[in-house]
């Protein structure tokens, strides 16, 4: 293992171990089989509306099949991602400049693309690249791994654009809203995509790859490798995301939940760290376009931008996303 690829801080154990409160307070729900993870067929929508619309309510997550994905640009993306995190870190400092953003510690960006951290403690145990898929046109590497990975986004793109439009395009359906009202709620050319890389850590209990969050997208789709670690909540309860090969992983984010009324969740996840193995993952990001008003009866009318802006205040005084509480309609009920 190269360890010079990590950030410092991932070479070798915390010096300060969590505290009992941190470790028990993510580790008490006992782990539930991943069989029951609803399956979503892309090419039978029109056909499994109630199976949407139920794994929508129920989960705020779903495993989706015949989505029209190369199976071979799936792998290519994994293999050209691996390649760029097994850098030194102090290349990848220097490769991933704007757009692109270099990021460790923390699920959530700061303007900076640096760890917004509290306590040592709070640290996770990933870092990552975020890309803006409507700027790709701007990156211009020298590096032939950087300059591959740049064209296979370009192709993933316009498949994970067409798979975001079409599935929102039947939740709408579903929640009897109107498709051109509401268009202007998505903007699937101008996602972004994150890829994550988590270290194995042999003290894997007492430290998490991704913290106990909510996703602020619309919809956030994700491809992920063979080594296991996303897990769900539903009911109290963690449910294992089992990896499963060519299939994606759906999950809904704040601004679908606020455009359902609260009808769907944005489902709360997080991610372990693996003892013995890294673990690598693709994710896209699709949001509301600039300016675009969300309106609904239970939240006062706000944008992306306006979202945000909030969460990354919350981040810096409170040390903690609010999100969508932040937004809620006061009511006499």
């Amino acid at each position: 293992m190269n360890f010079e690829s990590y950030p410092p801080p991932f070479r070798q154990p915390p010096q300060n171990s969590y505290s009992e409160n941190y470790t028990t307070s993510h580790t008490s729900t006992a782990l539930q089989d991943s069989d029951f993870i609803p399956t979503i067929d892309l090419q039978c929508l029109n056909q499994l509306d109630n199976k949407l619309e139920d794994a929508c309510k129920n989960w705020g997550l779903f495993r989706l099949v015949n989505h029209g994905v190369p199976p071979t640009l799936l792998s290519q993306l994994q293999d050209h991602a691996k390649k760029l995190f097994s850098l030194s870190f102090e290349s990848k400092q220097a490769l991933f400049t704007s757009p692109l953003s270099y990021f460790w510690g923390t699920p959530a960006l700061s303007p900076s693309g640096t760890a917004l951290l509290k306590r040592s403690q709070d640290i996770n145990w990933v870092e990552g690249l975020n890309v803006p898929l409507g700027q790709l046109s701007q990156i211009q590497p020298q590096d032939f791994t950087l300059a591959s990975f740049r064209v296979l986004l370009e192709e993933y793109r316009k498949h994970l654009a067409r798979v975001a439009r079409a599935l929102f395009d039947s939740m709408l359906k579903n929640l009897n809203l109107d498709t051109i009202e509401s268009k202007s709620n998505l903007s699937e050319s101008n996602g972004s995509l994150r890829v994550y890389r988590y270290p194995y850590y042999s003290n894997a209990d007492s430290a998490w790859g991704m913290d106990v969050h909510t996703d602020s997208s619309v919809l956030s789709i994700l491809n992920q490798d063979e080594v296991g670690g996303l897990e769900v909540l539903k009911d109290d309860q963690w449910f294992t995301v089992k990896p499963i090969p060519n299939t994606l992983i759906v999950n809904l984010g704040d601004m679908m939940q606020a455009i359902s009324d609260d009808e769907y969740k944005s489902v709360k996840h997080r991610v372990k760290v693996n003892k013995y193995k890294e673990r690598l993952s693709i994710c896209y990001f699709v949001f509301p376009e600039e300016g675009s008003v969300i309106r609904s009866l239970k939240y006062k009318p706000f944008t992306y931008s306006d979202f945000q802006a909030q969460v990354q205040q919350d981040i810096k005084t409170l040390g903690h996303k609010v999100g969508l509480d932040r937004f809620k309609l006061i009511t006499n009920d």
